[in-house]
Order: C-alpha cells, then structure tokens, then sequence
C-alpha cells in the first residue's frame, strides 16, 4: 500500500495552547479518509501541518516520503482551506487558466467546469458569485494541478442541496480514478455517503480511526423510532430527539426498552427500529458538542 501522507507522533503548540498532541495519521492512495471532530478539535491545524504550511512542533510529516514544505513534493497535491479569497475582477476561467499553468500536466479546464457544474459560471467575475459558487471554484481549483491527495477543509459549507451533490460526483470522479480525499465537514451524512475510513478527533487527539461501519459498530445503540402523545420517564434511553410527530430515542437494549414501553401502558404507533448513524456514533464518541 502506497503511503501518500503521514503524520508521525506530530504535536503543535500555540504558546500555552495545545492544537494536536501526538497524532499520528497515514493517507494511503485511493482512499476518501473523512476527518471529524467537534469546534477546536484540531482538524484545520492537522491539514496545515500535513501540507506544509505549519511546522509541528515535535513529530513529523511526509508528503510522498518527502518534506511538505517541498514545491516539487506539494505539486502533487491540492487544497482547498476553510476560507479562501478569490481574485474579485477575474473570471472563473481566467482563474482556471492561471491555476493550471503553474502545474506540468493539469486537467483541461473545460474539464474541471463540467465536472464541478461550473460551465455557466465560466465567464462570470469571482466579485459577482454568491459564496456557495465561489466555493465550488475554489473546490475545482484544487483538482487543477491532476493531484494524487486532495484536502478539503468544510469544502461544501455555503452549498445548496444541489450543489453540494454535485461537488460529492466531482469527488467520487476523482477517487474513481485513484485519487486519494482528506476532507473534514461539519455535515456528517456527507462524510458518511463519501468515505472509506473515518478518523475522529477531540482535543487536539485521535480518539477513533476506521471504517465507517466500524465506527457506527464502537457504539452499541440502536436507533427507536416511534409517534407517540406523551412518553413516560425511560430507563434504558441514551438521548431522546423530537422531530414533528415523530420521537427518536437511542438505547443500548432494545429489548428492555420496548418491555418498559409496554408495561408503563405508554401509548405509541408506527415504531421503527435501525442501527444508529454515523452522527449518532460521533455525538457518543465526543460526548455531543458541535462539529465544525
């Protein structure tokens, strides 16, 4: 298996404050590696440092068996930040054409705007696109240089619906064809819908690394589902949700759950039972505070 990104025993300090402490983290090829954590987990700070533009303050990072910092060794990337600024007076295929010069085999600009749905776009100034479109040339300018790792940072925030499925082809094309994803969101269901493993972070450190399926598994819950007028007090009930008319509660026994419905004379309909979500298992895992 061939590494692409490593991250070995890595620790960045910002004076007093610790951003990541000891994390360690391969990238193989072909892999959509989908990173979560809640606010200040260290996810940014983890991207920077891995594609040289901070220095650890102990441990150590590989692109491709070499120094980040390396222009040779970073043209085999490509990055998209959290927050990126765009020329206001070019147009997005002036931009597109001014990116892909800088790299020996790029992809054919008309490429790029068919496969992130920017054709329309192509002739509009940056300074005239709402956010979400800028976000979608910025997404497209990292696939610019035909890179083998891509890292996206919140690469879908400012999206609409449609738009963030169309990003979601623009990377699947790109893994389809061997490329290698980092991409962190704050919308779970997208990490889940488009990764192979998934990593999360809490407090600058690793606390869970697998398989999507896997890491649903670390937590033994199961989602119950049910319409009810009023529940009584449950003992067997991690976290109760109101959605309408429906009720979600998470438990780790069924079994004795639904006993406890019907001897308590609680009266319910239509209920459901499935296993829980990545976002559940994430909620547990990180004790329920918010994502970024």
């Amino acid at each position: 298996m061939t590494i692409l990104a490593r991250a070995l025993g890595v620790t960045r300090r910002y004076n007093d404050t610790i951003a990541l402490a000891d994390v360690s983290l391969d990238i193989p090829a072909g892999q959509v590696l989908g990173l979560l954590g809640p606010n200040g987990a260290g996810k940014s700070t983890l991207i920077n440092v891995m594609t040289g533009l901070l220095r650890p303050s102990s441990g150590s990072v590989e692109l491709c068996g070499d120094d980040p910092r390396s222009e040779a060794t970073r043209r085999v990337i490509g990055v998209t930040p959290q927050e990126t600024g765009l020329p206001e007076t070019w147009r997005v295929r002036e931009l597109l054409d001014f990116v892909v010069a800088h790299f020996p085999d790029p992809v054919d600009p008309a490429d790029l705007l068919d496969r992130f749905d920017l054709t329309p776009l192509a002739d509009r100034q940056a300074g005239g696109l709402s956010g979400g479109q800028q976000r979608r040339v910025a997404v497209a300018l990292a696939f610019a240089g035909r890179p083998r790792l891509v890292f996206l940072d919140e690469p879908t925030t400012g999206l609409d619906v449609d738009a963030r499925r169309a990003l979601w082809e623009g990377i699947r094309s790109f893994h389809a064809d061997g490329g290698a994803v980092l991409l962190t969101s704050h919308y779970i269901e997208e990490v889940e819908v488009l990764a192979d493993r998934v990593v999360v972070m809490d407090q600058g450190r690793v606390i869970a690394d697998g398989g999507v399926a896997e890491i649903r598994d670390r937590i033994q819950l199961k989602r119950v589902t049910l319409t009810d007028p009023v529940l009584p007090v449950l003992s067997q009930v991690a976290s109760i949700e109101r959605e309408s008319d429906r009720t979600h509660l998470l438990t780790n026994d069924v079994t004795a759950l639904v006993r406890e419905l019907v001897t308590s004379g609680a009266s319910f309909t239509d209920i459901e039972i499935e296993p829980t979500s990545l976002e559940d298992a994430f909620l547990a895992i990180t004790g329920d505070r918010q994502t970024t």
